[in-house]
């Protein structure tokens, strides 16, 4: 019998039919990709596999004895499927706070299950079960994953990639017949990348069957078996040895509408020379140096590309940017012409001038509010809650961002029935639209398809075409850069390594 067999299932959530007539058999020793636009029911039908989301008609059987929670672990792209991180995870700026750090847990303390009392500093001052993790299978798995040096950091101090790095580790440990994966490669550097790629390889041999939802271009070498859907169907299944990428014609991409375009013109302000000049700035979280005397100068219409390897301080930098890093205090710098602390710089006063979106806004925005008041509460740099009554205006700034970043049509579904990569162009739609001088893009296209990247870096470039815009762009893919960047910072263990 197969390990895991759909036969005609079909599935709804909320109100919508979002898995329609799905049939697929999955064998023991096939390594399985999912690949598909944004919105066509990937990240749903791995839920359902997982046992996380159950069958509305159609029939899902396990060939396997065990607990369904025993036999599979899903390793979804946020932190909702563990409980203690999630817990832990309490708030979007949680880890550019030094306090956060010395109350949060340890990697290896949340690997072997080992927590103490949050608020608790003293481990000797609280008694710890024993680990049900021997050091010899936690060695392994951290060094599996390059994680080694990290065990002892507290995990809310973590960067995206090493976070991620970190929660598949742990599900490594519960030692699973079926380890499924949601776009595990965003957000990785190369580095990474490969390291995962590795790891992937050393479980299909050793017998895990492997259950990944990605793209196409990422697709690691154990694979056996791809399956290609669209809207909400199989389109297509193929051995890994028949299966082809298409090329993609960069020309037939879809464009912005230039009269949609129109209504950005000039930013709403302007008055400025200089939009960011940091002076040797620092930051320190225990004994740990993130940040060793940076110092960054942007002139108004510059447009900076910002990279460098996953913890190399890339986040760190430009939460003192915007206004979310407590340590900003202690740091000499500009924003707007205006002196840290001056007339005119308080955070509101920075926060209004910025469009901001970031893997971790992503992760803490709250996901009971409707798309249009996601989109609305850019105005007011809140995080989906409000309490000021929107003008007419406004309003139809909403309206027409939204219909510019082709979120539209979802304008009145709660976020949270949004995919993954439809929630990341709302919160671009968010960032855009109060029509910012500064846009602080942090891997912006993280969790979108082919089409939706090419069609968001060609509105990028189009509404940055004006040098009253400044623009400061992160991405680990050289791709998803738009043509318009033309200077480049590369960080390397919180030091400039490259300015041009």
């Amino acid at each position: 019998m197969a390990l895991i067999k759909l036969d005609d299932v079909s599935v709804r959530k909320y109100d919508t039919t979002v898995l329609n007539g799905i049939s697929w058999e999955i064998q023991k020793g096939e390594q399985w990709a999912i690949i598909g636009p944004n919105g066509s029911g990937k990240t749903t039908l791995l839920d359902v596999i997982a046992g996380k989301w159950p069958v509305w008609k159609g029939k899902l059987q396990y060939g396997f004895d065990k607990p369904i929670r025993d036999a599979i672990e899903f390793v979804p792209n946020d932190y909702s499927f563990n409980r203690i991180v999630s817990a832990g995870a309490e708030y979007y700026q949680q880890r550019f706070h030094s306090y956060e750090a010395e109350r949060a847990p340890s990697v290896r303390a949340i690997l072997t299950d080992q927590l103490k009392p949050v608020g608790t500093v003293n481990e000797n001052s609280v008694h710890l079960e024993p680990s049900k993790i021997d050091n010899v299978q936690l060695e392994k798995v951290s060094e599996l994953l390059s994680i080694k040096n990290l065990l002892d950091h507290p995990f809310v101090t973590l960067s995206n990639g090493e976070t991620r790095r970190m929660l598949l580790a742990k599900s490594l440990l519960k030692h699973p017949e079926i380890l499924i994966l949601d776009n595990p490669f965003a957000g990785l550097d190369v580095l990474s990348r490969e390291v995962l790629r590795s790891a992937l390889d050393e479980l299909a041999k050793s017998g895990v069957t492997i259950i990944i939802a990605t793209i196409a271009t990422q697709i690691p070498p154990c694979v056996t078996q791809v399956l290609e859907m669209s809207h909400g169907s199989i389109e297509k299944i193929s051995s890994i040895g028949s299966f082809k990428i298409g090329t993609p014609d960069i020309e037939a991409f879809p464009q912005p509408d230039p009269e949609k375009l129109e209504s950005f013109g000039l930013p709403n302000f302007v008055d400025f020379e200089t939009a960011i000049d940091l002076r040797n700035i620092k930051v320190k979280y225990n004994k740990d140096q993130i940040l060793k005397g940076i110092s960054w100068k942007i002139r108004k219409g510059e447009k900076w590309a910002l990279s460098g390897a996953n913890g190399s301080g890339k986040s760190t930098l430009l939460s003192i940017i915007t206004a979310d890093n407590p340590q900003r205090f202690a740091n000499d710098f500009d924003l707007f012409d205006k002196k840290r602390g001056g007339i005119g710089a308080s955070i509101w006063d920075i926060k209004q001038k910025i469009g901001h979106v970031s893997p971790e806004l992503h992760l803490y925005f709250p996901k009971n509010t409707t798309v249009f008041k996601t989109i609305a509460s850019g105005f007011f740099d809140a995080t989906g809650i409000f309490f000021k009554k929107l003008t007419y205006i406004q309003i139809a700034r909403v309206h027409e961002v939204a219909e510019l970043l082709h979120v539209h049509p979802l304008i009145e579904k709660d976020f949270s029935q949004l995919s993954k990569g439809e929630q990341r162009l709302v919160l671009l739609a968010r960032a855009l639209v109060k029509n910012p001088p500064l846009l602080i893009l942090d891997e912006p296209c993280q969790g979108l398809d082919t089409v939706s990247i090419e069609y968001f870096k060609s509105v990028v470039d189009a509404i940055c075409k004006t040098q009253e815009r400044t623009l400061i762009y992160v991405s680990h893919y050289l791709n998803e850069i738009p043509s318009c960047v033309t200077r480049f910072l590369k960080l390397e263990k919180g030091e400039v390594l490259e300015d041009s």
